[in-house]
């Protein structure tokens, strides 16, 4: 079996500054790497100017830039660990300015942490991150969302390149299993849809029980119609199925992705609500405010610095500091003078020696 492949998604509102890659045809900021480098050896990373993302899951972003009319109100629904999330992110604030809202939602409490790192390091404060079963979403948050992205638990057929895990669990009964899953998280969720809002349908397996059937299921009995796909990549191995585009591993430039699109037809009557009722975590987002002197690291300064180590920087003014590595903040120190106290959050540092 051929090895998984590696792309990353810069971040526009940092410069564009990473790897150099080429172009992933659905992604104005996708790169498709010749190999894998040390992620965690590289500061861009931690300064979140780009995101290590499979070119496939792009395709969901792209079919959300394709088909939302001008979304105000967004819920990413399965969010972990932020891939999906920060495509939108970018793209809503793009196209909307400051005036959208994204919620990144993951009901897994293990994964949600992540998650929350994840959007902090990526910089955007319109996201919110919550941790919210789809049950609680569609009875809080009535007619709430423009667009709602569900990239739902599935069999995982997609992953088999780059995760064994995926292999060994997988067994012919899962999809089926999978596919009931799925449609329950989509009836859950459904209520905070408004009519004539977007959904955007996705797994990463092959399998047409969790793919078309289901988006096919969802318009039927949930009340939507689907958004017929255009062969716009056949070139790059995408193939049509009957509601969706399929990308398999092998065939194009990435791993395994299904995606489709449908728009809600049914009543969707509206709540008072909003999204403090979701309790969103505590925002992990650091402001570097302008006013606090920065001083630039070298890149094995900035390994230290991202390692929480001491650093010591006697030509710097003491007190509080922006540390920056290529001009981007990478987080906060105060200096003593004789050293600096690293101000680097622990659940973010460097694990490995450096």
């Amino acid at each position: 079996m051929a090895g998984a492949s590696t792309s990353i998604r810069l971040n526009p509102f940092k410069g564009c500054d990473g790897p150099e890659g080429t172009p992933v045809p659905w992604s104005p900021y996708g790169r498709m790497l010749a190999e894998r480098p040390n992620f965690t050896l590289d500061p861009l990373f931690h300064a979140g100017c780009y995101y290590v993302q499979d070119s496939s899951a792009m395709f969901v972003g792209h079919l959300f830039r394709k088909y939302a009319e001008s979304p105000f109100r967004v819920l990413d629904l399965c969010a972990a660990p932020g891939g999906k999330t920060t495509d939108l992110a970018a793209s809503l604030r793009e196209a909307c300015g400051d005036a959208f809202e994204l919620t990144a939602n993951e009901v897994m409490k293990a994964r949600v942490s992540v998650l929350a790192d994840n959007v902090g390091v990526w910089g955007d404060p319109n996201v919110k991150v919550t941790s919210a079963d789809p049950a609680v979403i569609g009875r809080l948050m009535k007619g709430y969302y423009d667009v709602i992205v569900a990239d739902v638990p599935c069999s995982g057929e997609g992953m088999f390149r780059k995760d064994p895990r995926a292999v060994a669990e997988w067994s012919p009964e899962l999809p089926q299993i999978c596919a009931a899953r799925q449609r329950r998280i989509l009836a859950d969720v459904w209520p905070a849809l408004k009519e004539g809002g977007l959904l955007i349908y996705s797994t990463c397996t092959y399998e047409d029980c969790e793919n078309d059937s289901n988006l096919e299921w969802a318009a039927r009995e949930l009340g939507g119609d689907i958004i017929h796909p255009e062969d716009e990549f056949p070139q790059y191995g995408v193939r049509l199925t009957r509601c969706g585009s399929l990308l398999k591993a092998g065939e194009v430039p990435g791993e395994g992705q299904w995606a489709g699109a449908l728009r809600k037809t049914s009543s969707a009557p509206s709540a008072r609500c909003n999204i403090s009722d979701l309790r969103p975590l505590e925002s992990r987002l650091q402001l570097f405010d302008e006013k606090i002197p920065r001083v630039e690291l070298d890149l094995q300064q900035a390994l230290r610095y991202l390692h929480r180590d001491s650093l010591f920087l006697p030509d710097a003014p003491k007190g509080m500091l922006v540390v920056c590595y290529r001009q981007h903040p990478l987080g906060f120190a105060k200096n003593l003078g004789t050293r600096c106290n690293n101000l680097y959050p622990k659940s973010r540092r460097i694990q490995m020696d450096v």
